[in-house]
């Protein structure tokens, strides 16, 4: 676990975020931890959560489907 003040937390987000892909960090405010910033897996592991449809539709491979023409209720093309 790793603690890291709110001020050096605002400065550099994206260290925090790094951090937070290996072990949870605590942002503390005055002395105090008032946040904990995780990754998603650890998260979902914790909660007992998997992945929704909104998460895989949003991977990146998702967007470069190619994707047959729609059909219409009637049974036509178009």
């Amino acid at each position: 676990m790793r603690v890291i003040g709110s001020r050096e937390f605002n400065q550099d987000v994206s260290a925090a975020k790094r951090l937070a892909r290996l072990e949870p960090v605590f942002v503390t405010d005055r002395g105090r931890p008032t946040h904990v910033l995780m990754s998603i897996q650890a998260f979902r592991q914790l909660s007992g959560q998997r992945e929704s449809i909104v998460d895989l539709l949003a991977l990146p491979a998702a967007s470069d489907a190619q994707l047959a023409p729609a059909e219409r209720w009637d049974g036509s093309k178009g």
